[in-house]
């Protein structure tokens, strides 16, 4: 079977690069409306059969200015990412992409891109200089494979680095200058020669609209303060990545629509700048983190996503000016004090969150998360995380709740009749310890669970 699909990707025998089945799929490509096309060449930089994340996606479109509110419906309150999940699901109808994981409510969640599909992107994404890959870095290669005078101006650049590389990025290539777009991939096994600097020379980049630098796990690296001169920076992500410091000069980057900084460091330290970055739209925080006083947010009106809010470090008070606030994980780390007053000050924003996950450091923080989750009774998922020995009695009210995860709650056995009453619940993870250890059994009665389809 592998040789005849290699058979059909090269085009029966024929030297032209679109014949066979490359001409065929060429043929959708061509009949795709005009803003469909750069959305789908851009699918050419993920690797093949890689399952990538549609969120993701749509955000990287969302930032290289490629979704338009011109498509918006007629009197529609429709956002640019709500806009962009209706050009990918164009796409799913027109076979260009293939769905992978489903959400509980089934959105798409997870999708591929088929290699002979993923060839003719590429050879469309070359015909208009759209995008170029580079398989590796290695010592005493240029940047591009190719001089700069063969390609034309670079504008999105994908990297695949592999044991070979022995750098991220050159600072001697004349491309860098035109560069709107830097994607890496491949380095999670990665291990260059060489530690020191391995990121200085973004700042030759002056025109980079999108960073993405995700799971450098082996390596401990520093973000340079240069950064903050990338002023026309709109996605920026170091998730899974060891970055010692988040160095103060990002608050120059006042056009950043994601900022996701979940990188690997226990002990970091969050300047007070985010609050400059008015046009963010996704933020990701540290799992752990400080900051000297506490973090202003209140600013950040466009915000959706907001993860890992600590109440150890910022103001419950902020969420309230939020408005556009749909996802939401907070960790309850110290006593909030007039909680119930924040609580029905904040009311109206905690209704529109649809999202809702809860992490709690010790026992102590258990009524106030429980409070918490009282306040959000419009989410469609639900994820709690550490002691909660009781869940919310008014939990089975909750009109949307599809989804729930329970991760080392040490749940009290009787908990399970709150969960039995669930009336829309389609999917359940009882993660480590979710009920406490004692408990050797679960019973539910029978008609419980009416809508359950996992588990």
């Amino acid at each position: 079977m592998r040789y005849v699909h290699e058979y059909i990707r090269r085009g029966i025998g024929h030297e032209d690069e679109y014949e066979g089945a490359s001409w065929v799929l060429a043929l959708s490509y061509d009949d795709l409306p005009y803003y469909l096309k750069p959305c789908f060449l851009y699918l050419g930089h993920y690797s093949e059969d890689l399952e990538f994340l549609v969120s993701d996606l749509t955000k990287l479109w969302v930032a290289e200015g490629l979704i338009s509110l011109r498509q918006q419906r007629h009197g529609s309150r429709e956002t640019m990412e709500d806009i962009a999940r209706d050009w990918f699901s164009e796409l799913v109808e027109r076979c260009l992409v293939q769905v992978g994981t489903c959400g509980s409510i089934g959105t798409i969640k997870g999708c591929r891109i088929h290699d002979l599909v993923r060839d003719m992107c590429l050879l469309k994404a070359k015909e208009e200089s759209f995008l170029h890959i580079n398989y590796s870095l290695q010592e005493n290669t240029s940047f591009v494979v190719a001089k700069a005078a063969q390609l034309g101006k670079i504008r999105r650049l994908a990297i695949c680095l592999d044991e070979k590389a022995d750098r991220l990025v050159s600072s001697r290539d004349e491309t860098n200058g035109h560069v709107r777009s830097l994607l890496f991939y491949g380095l999670r096994e990665w291990m260059p020669k060489s530690k020191k600097g391995l990121l200085s020379p973004l700042k030759d980049f002056k025109v980079l609209r999108v960073l993405k630098v995700e799971g450098l796990e082996k390596v401990e690296v520093e973000l340079p303060s240069e950064i903050g001169n990338m002023v026309h920076l709109r996605f920026l992500s170091v998730k899974d990545s060891e970055i010692k410091r988040f160095p103060p000069s990002l608050g120059n980057l006042v056009c950043l629509q994601t900022l996701d900084f979940r990188a690997w460091n226990d002990d970091m330290v969050i300047p007070n700048v985010i609050m400059k970055m008015k046009q963010l739209r996704h933020l990701y925080l540290p799992m752990m983190y400080r900051a000297n006083g506490k973090l202003e947010l209140s600013t950040l009106g466009h915000l959706q996503t907001l993860d890992s809010l600590s109440t150890g470090y910022c103001d419950l008070k902020d969420v309230g000016r939020l408005t556009n606030l749909r996802k939401l994980r907070i960790r309850v780390t110290s006593s909030l004090q007039n909680l119930e007053e924040i609580l029905k000050s904040t009311g109206s924003t905690l209704n529109r969150i649809r999202s809702l996950i809860v992490c709690v450091d010790n026992n102590s923080g258990e009524e106030q998360a429980m409070q918490i989750v009282s306040s959000c009774w419009g989410i469609y998922k639900l994820r709690l995380e550490g002691p909660i020995a009781e869940l919310p009695k008014e939990l089975h009210n909750y009109p949307n709740l599809t989804k729930l995860q329970l991760i080392e709650c040490g749940l009290k056995e009787d908990q399970m009749g709150i969960l039995e009453k669930l009336p829309n619940l389609t999917t359940l993870s009882l993660q480590y310890r979710s009920f406490h250890d004692n408990t050797k059994i679960l019973v539910f009665s029978k008609g419980g669970f009416p809508s359950l389809e996992f588990s």
